[in-house]
């Protein structure tokens, strides 16, 4: 069963507190950026929702492309959607955006190679970046809301993902999906976001007295 409180999904949880309290971090740093109006802002894995429910929707102030593995439609005209890679931006030049923002997506990459590449990618075509992902060493894998996941044996992962509804997964079908689905999750401590973006400042999300998540910023 999901821990409700923590449940990304759930309008009341305090994941959306969290996220409410660090979006408005991000509104203040915008207002320290310089530039012609509207600003132009790289989402890097989320959906219009996700800004709409920040209420960033109609915002002539912004405009939002959000890059994702599938084009989507969008309804308001400050956003565009694309089908992208987010660790190859080859498509976009040097300082393009005056913001590259990501939330919760880096994480999902794979492999600490492609984390890389995004990293390098997001300085390079962003005159500023904002990139948040939760933290290697919170108790409470963020995912599967499962104590100490992240922590269990390869093979006990599979089990549990295989077998039981966790966090906002369904159970896996098969081994297979099960495999992939640990496979393309990799957790970064504060350490490794630091060297993935060695100019950026640290913004930390604190909960009982440990680090829940952790942002890179360059504004």
């Amino acid at each position: 069963m999901a821990i409700n409180f923590l449940n990304p999904l759930s309008d009341k949880s305090l994941n959306q507190r969290f996220r409410a309290k660090r979006f408005k971090f991000f509104s203040a740093l915008l207002y320290t950026v310089k530039s012609n109006k509207p600003l132009n802002i790289l989402d890097v894995g989320r959906r219009e929702n996700y800004w709409e429910r920040m209420s960033y929707s109609d915002n002539n102030n912004v405009h939002i492309t959000l890059l994702n593995l599938e084009k989507v439609i969008t309804k308001n005209n400050n956003f565009t959607s694309i089908k992208g890679d987010a660790s190859d931006l080859s498509l976009f030049k040097d300082k393009e955006f005056d913001i590259v923002y990501s939330n919760s997506a880096i994480e999902h990459l794979f492999s600490k190679a492609n984390q890389k590449k995004m990293a390098d990618e997001a300085r390079r075509v962003g005159k500023c970046y904002y990139i948040q992902t939760p933290n290697f060493y919170f108790p409470i894998e963020p995912h599967w809301l499962f104590p100490f996941f992240q922590f269990l044996p390869f093979n006990v992962r599979v089990f549990l993902t295989r077998n039981l509804n966790l966090g906002h997964y369904k159970k896996a079908v098969n081994k297979e999906e099960a495999v992939q689905r640990i496979n393309e999750v990799k957790l970064l401590t504060e350490l490794e976001m630091k060297e993935l973006f060695p100019d950026g400042k640290v913004y930390k999300e604190i909960l009982f007295g440990l680090t829940k998540s952790i942002t890179m910023y360059r504004f």
